[in-house]
């Protein structure tokens, strides 16, 4: 059984930093993809980043892209220059053979 927690989140002030971790266990299939979502209230949920196992690449959304970095196996999300309009809750994903979602960690930017 594939299971996700993901870990890190909290409240930032606007330009800080947050690391992000995903702790896994279960997975069970060696060409996969590991991600990072967030969904923010009245907004539907959004991919950030992910890193594929077939291909060793890694994908960014262009929101995020020079200010997030998933790590080559996705289960760490370093932020960088967080924003106000960063604040969601962060999803780990773990795509094999079939998805599983963590419970999500909540990260809010205000000053």
């Amino acid at each position: 059984q594939v299971q996700l927690v993901e870990s890190g989140g909290g409240l930032v002030q606007p330009g800080g930093s947050l690391r992000l971790s995903c702790a896994a266990s279960g997975l069970n299939s060696e060409y996969h993809y590991i991600g990072w979502f967030r969904q923010a209230p009245g907004k539907e949920r959004e991919g950030l980043a992910c890193s594929s196992s077939s291909n060793s690449r890694i994908y960014y959304a262009d929101s995020v892209k020079g200010r997030f970095t998933i790590s080559r196996n996705g289960l760490y999300l370093q932020m960088n220059m967080l924003k106000p309009e960063d604040t969601a809750v962060y999803y780990c994903n773990y795509f094999g053979v079939r998805g599983y979602w963590g419970q999500g960690t909540q990260v809010t930017v205000s000053s």
